[in-house]
């Protein structure tokens, strides 16, 4: 059986928690910071928990996670 490759893109933007749900960083934080506010930049910096409806998806990119 040969190895599964992992898609690489996938593996950068994903990781798995220590109780192994997958972890996403939140959208709209790279650019045009200066009209938001810190609280709301603050509360984008912090991780998310993938949708239970893309994990499966998420799960086949990442074979060995």
């Amino acid at each position: 059986m040969p190895k599964l490759k992992t898609r690489k893109a996938a593996a950068k933007r994903f990781r798995v928690s220590g109780s192994g749900k997958i972890m996403r960083r939140k959208a709209f934080k790279n650019h045009m910071l200066e009209h938001k506010s810190s609280s709301r930049r603050s509360r984008l910096s912090k991780m998310a928990v993938v949708h239970e409806r893309d994990e499966a998806n998420v799960r086949l990119m990442l074979p060995y996670l």
